[in-house]
């Protein structure tokens, strides 16, 4: 079953980022996501099955918005 995540959660991944953070905000959702890098601001296209097994913690929960 697919991990509840909606735009505007901010997750930590594994990985750091080449700018040296951990902090992703999502920004579209679905098959695919769209996550943000906190740092520098660079987006990244990535299919949920990676994402999900990426995800160290949920961060902050986005309790208005409306995913999938």
């Amino acid at each position: 079953m697919p991990m509840k995540l909606n735009i505007g959660d901010v997750v930590e991944l594994k990985k750091q980022h080449p700018c040296g953070n951990k902090q992703w905000e999502i920004v579209r959702t679905g098959m695919d996501f769209r996550i943000k890098c906190l740092g520098c601001g660079h987006q990244v296209m990535i299919p949920r099955p990676k994402l999900e097994k990426s995800i160290k913690k949920v961060s902050q929960v986005n309790q208005g918005a409306q995913g999938v």
